[in-house]
């Protein structure tokens, strides 16, 4: 039998498959621990290290531009919303979101899927020439070579979170894309410390209600970011057809376990919280129930010049042929 040597992140959905629980036709799944999982997409993109890898979404969109040899399967294990994620340096006097114009954003790196799907409704919701910011980075991307000339390279080893605190960047996304990390994803990242919100100095959120601004703006367009897929070497699918179908599978019935036994999704409140104001499942699988969100993606991705304008957009182009069902 052959091995998959596979590199996820930590889900609870996916965890059955990891465990052996569940099995892939014809395949003996072996995990790899990769910490931060970040930190696989490099190598996978850069020296094909595994067999199946979670991949950001964009940065896999940008390896088939390149003809690096990954195809995919419609499996997105982690969504997010990202209203709330843009916060303003104390004494920036932003308001608004056109009076980010003309400002330093600080963003981990310039292709990173949370700057693409934030930039892209600031431009598309709110009429935002992100063209004239100036995104200030602290990492390369996966791939380089697409960086326009308004991104800007931290150079002396301050964090995007200590730029915000003192005000020399006048706004920064959160969490792993921002401030809540520092340096290159690589062995021992941990999280930083982001800047406080609770205190008279600290930074304060472009959006206030940005969690029902989330949601109307899912109500409205049908688009619930993705932040991951998997990625295959193009060499197994080549020889093996079938893979990709008996992988999605797979990854849909280690699902089922989970929720058999969290039909609440109580093991991630995160997801749990989403899929109550979703009023559905926080993590749909599948080309079908997702094309509004992968028309967006690669639509902001072009966009933003990170794809060709060439690039395909039917979705079901940006995978491996297989047999999907909703799941």
């Amino acid at each position: 039998m052959d091995k998959l040597t596979t590199v996820l992140g930590e889900y609870p959905h996916a965890r059955p498959l990891l465990a052996g629980d569940v099995t892939v036709d014809g395949y003996a799944v072996e995990p790899v621990e990769v910490n931060p999982v970040i930190g696989a997409y490099r190598r996978m993109i850069r020296d094909l290290e595994f067999d199946v890898c979670e991949l950001a979404p964009v940065s896999y969109l940008m390896a088939r531009q390149e003809g690096i040899p990954l195809t995919a399967v419609p499996v997105f294990l982690n969504r997010r919303f990202h209203h709330g994620d843009v916060q303003c340096a104390w004494h920036s006097g932003i308001r608004v979101p056109r009076d980010l114009e003309g400002r330093r954003v600080g963003v981990r790196a310039y292709s990173v899927s949370t700057g693409v799907w934030v930039r892209g409704v600031l431009r598309e919701e709110y009429g935002v020439d992100i063209d004239k910011i100036t995104w200030v980075v602290d990492d390369d991307d996966h791939i380089e070579g697409r960086t326009p000339s308004n991104v800007e390279r931290v150079t002396d080893g301050r964090s995007l979170g200590e730029l915000l605190r003192s005000g020399e960047i006048d706004a920064a996304l959160t969490g792993n894309a921002g401030t809540g990390r520092s340096g290159a994803p690589r062995a021992g990242w941990t999280a930083a410390a982001e800047p406080g919100t609770d205190d008279d100095a600290g930074p304060y959120p472009l959006f206030p209600e940005a969690k029902t601004l989330a949601v109307d703006h899912y109500l409205r367009k049908g688009v619930y970011p993705l932040h991951s897929l998997i990625a295959v070497r193009s060499e197994l699918v080549e020889r093996d057809p079938g893979l990709p179908t008996a992988l999605y599978a797979a990854f849909a019935e280690a699902k089922r376990l989970h929720l058999a036994a969290h039909p609440d999704w109580s093991a991630t409140p995160r997801l749990a919280r989403q899929g109550q104001r979703l009023g559905g499942d926080p993590v749909p699988y599948g080309i079908t129930s997702n094309v509004p969100s992968l028309d967006a993606m690669v639509r902001f991705s072009k966009d933003q010049g990170l794809l060709d304008a060439d690039f395909p957009s039917d979705p079901r182009s940006l995978f491996a042929d297989g047999d999907y069902p909703d799941a």
